[in-house]
């Protein structure tokens, strides 16, 4: 899903690139805890559990999914391969997917 959102200024950035399920969503309620009412996050993410955990997260907690897209798939993870390897895994991946997405915290 694409969605664009014109005029909408992001507070906060999350890199969650190379992180697996539960990393990218804990990550997430850590930066939501410490955001005031109605800022706007920003996801990005190579690990294709959040295109369902983050959604659900939001619906759970009610907060605003902006927007939730695939910006580039087949993405070279070679730069970056000590922070997204596990030690002793022989299958390294060597692509991704690169996903994003805006969350609008909720109001009080």
């Amino acid at each position: 899903m694409t969605t664009s959102i014109p005029n909408t200024d992001i507070d906060h950035h999350l890199d969650t690139q190379g992180l697996i399920c539960p990393e990218p969503v804990m990550m997430l309620h850590r930066v939501i805890r410490k955001a005031d009412s109605g800022e706007v996050i920003e996801i990005l993410a190579t690990d294709p559990a959040t295109t369902r955990d983050i959604p659900n997260f939001c619906r759970h907690l009610g907060h605003e999914l902006m927007t939730q897209e695939t910006l580039a798939e087949n993405i070279s993870l070679d730069t970056d391969l000590d922070e997204i390897t596990v030690d002793g895994d022989d299958d390294d991946p060597k692509s991704a997917t690169l996903y994003r997405y805006v969350v609008k915290k909720k109001s009080s």
